[in-house]
């Protein structure tokens, strides 16, 4: 701490910032108040808060040491270190979502063009698999989907609609695993797999056929949801265009 202290005098920066690690919990509260109390910290990182229940340590942080949490750190790359927003983050505390970070990640990925694409079929209520499979490989590219659904308010109903107890990259890649090992005439018309066809797709992709049962199950939950917004651009579907 000596050393740090005299680098701070040494350098005069305009800015000092505490990276503090969520896990660490009431530590990392003490932690914070240690480093304010020598070094006159300016702000603070709070890293891996990609959990669901470490929304403590930013609150205690905070109201200890009074100081503005700058960044959140939800990943392992770059690209997820995101602006921190109290209310924004508040809202994910208590399950409201928090759709407008949700519109700037979706920007990113996704193209106007897309966005009609996918609204027309919406609309003809034709979607099927092989439609899950491209949105999906655009989806990923906004980020960890746990983070993702953690945006959405309602995700609780949407859960229970689709019996999926928790959405993370795990769920989904079995998923992607079972539509690949279906033909293109099953992503088309998953009305046609049988208990011949749901074995087949199951050692395919290393599940079982309950589990490719199940998956099938949930996405007719899914596609009745996703149909439910379809004509309604000013809303859930103008979030992914928005231009």
């Amino acid at each position: 701490m000596a050393e740090v202290t005299q680098m701070r005098s040494a350098l005069a920066p305009h800015e000092v910032i505490l990276v503090l690690d969520a896990m660490t919990g009431q530590e990392a509260v003490n932690v914070a108040q240690e480093f304010h109390e020598q070094l006159g910290v300016t702000g603070i990182i709070v890293s891996k808060m990609d959990g669901d229940a470490r929304g403590g340590a930013v609150l205690s942080i905070r109201a200890v040491t009074g100081l503005p949490v700058k960044f959140i750190g939800t990943g392992e790359k770059s690209d997820a270190l995101e602006p921190f927003y109290p209310d924004r983050f508040a809202s994910r505390i208590l399950g409201m979502g928090d759709m407008l970070g949700l519109i700037e990640r979706a920007k990113e990925a996704i193209s106007e063009q897309d966005v009609a694409a996918i609204e027309k079929k919406m609309k003809a209520k034709s979607l099927d698999l092989e439609d899950f499979l491209v949105q999906f490989q655009r989806i990923k590219k906004m980020g960890p989907l746990n983070q993702l659904v953690d945006m959405l308010p309602g995700l609780g109903q949407v859960k229970r609609q689709m019996n999926v107890d928790s959405f993370d990259d795990g769920f989904w890649n079995r998923a992607e695993a079972v539509v690949y090992s279906m033909t293109r005439e099953e992503r088309k018309r998953p009305e046609i797999i049988n208990g011949s066809r749901r074995r087949r797709i199951a050692a395919g992709s290393g599940t079982t056929p309950q589990e490719v049962n199940r998956l099938l199950n949930q996405w007719k939950e899914a596609k009745k949801i996703m149909q439910g917004f379809a004509g309604n651009r000013s809303g859930f579907l103008n979030m992914f265009g928005g231009r």
